[in-house]
């Protein structure tokens, strides 16, 4: 296990540089930063040459790179068009979009895998038809429209919630926009459970554990649930970065502060240094998860070894 550790660490180093790299080349060429610095109006060649310099965009695309990278070791992200350090803006807006995400996969693993189990283990009854057809209509209709309509119903019409979220955004607030972010990732994990269970539940190895008389409440869990939960938990792992990156919709709604907010805010002003820091932090997260999924498979799966 540990030299597997190792190695996969190892692989998530060109992974990391490939994916920065990529990142970096596709925002620095989007537009001029400097033009949006100075708003509609244009730059005059001296202030724009003088803004250059200060932010280091005189020097060649390839020397950026490897400025910004050598900074991120050390844990400097760069400063935004402001003059505010991108670690004060990650320092406010990834607790609140960490904290949304969890919502978010409590939803997915609680009440998606619920509901998949029950409908794996019903296959063709009427809740399972009726859970398909609920899933199918949450995953057509588009994030903002459920947004949009939870929050016209539940904060406006009824009050039950408040229409935006304060900017502390405790975990109370943050029920209905994690319900909404995980809207669609938890009709996939029901309907992935869904069919999980009922191709396992075909399989020799719980055939055999019914003939030997096991409790059923056992059969599911220790023989049947483990098995099928490891493509949901690949899911499931994948889906953190993309929540948290994915959250632009979500936060713009219920007026979140979060880490969607803060990208949506860089991308409209051509703030570079922000985009680029915020994304160089998700792919860490893309990667840790990644490896964490993979850790995973041999406690739900005692079969699978790792050398």
């Amino acid at each position: 296990m540990g030299r597997y550790v190792v190695r996969r660490l190892l692989q998530m180093v060109p992974v990391f540089i490939g994916a920065t790299l990529l990142i970096f080349l596709m925002v620095n060429v989007m537009g001029d930063p400097v033009a949006g610095l100075c708003g509609e109006r244009s730059c005059d060649p001296a202030t724009a040459a003088q803004l250059k310099k200060e932010f280091g965009l005189d020097k060649p695309l390839w020397q950026q790179y490897l400025t910004y990278m050598g900074n991120v070791f050390t844990g400097d992200f760069g400063t935004a068009f402001n003059g505010q350090p991108v670690t004060e803006l990650m320092a406010t807006a990834f607790p609140v979009t960490v904290r949304l995400t969890i919502v978010a996969i409590l939803f997915e693993i609680v009440v998606g895998i619920t509901l998949g189990v029950i409908t794996g283990l019903r296959r063709g009854r009427p809740v399972d038809t009726s859970v398909l057809v609920v899933t199918l209509v949450v995953i057509a209709v588009p994030t903002f429209v459920t947004g949009l309509l939870l929050q016209l119903l539940l904060g406006v019409e009824w009050g039950w919630i408040k229409p935006s979220v304060s900017p502390a955004a405790a975990f109370d607030e943050l029920i209905v926009p994690g319900l909404v972010l995980a809207s669609v990732s938890l009709a996939y994990v029901t309907r992935l459970t869904r069919t999980s269970i009922a191709e396992n539940k075909r399989a020799d190895y719980v055939r055999t554990a019914v003939a030997k008389g096991l409790p059923r409440r056992r059969v599911i869990t220790r023989h049947l649930l483990r098995n099928s939960l490891i493509p949901v938990v690949t899911f499931i792992g994948t889906d953190i970065g993309a929540l948290m990156g994915g959250a632009i919709v979500t936060e713009r709604i219920f007026n979140i502060h979060g880490v969607g907010y803060q990208l949506y805010q860089g991308i409209l002003r051509q703030n570079t240094q922000t985009v680029v820091g915020f994304v160089t932090v998700l792919v860490l997260v893309f990667l840790v998860a990644n490896l964490l999924v993979d850790l995973l498979y041999a406690v739900l799966d005692p079969r699978i070894r790792y050398a």
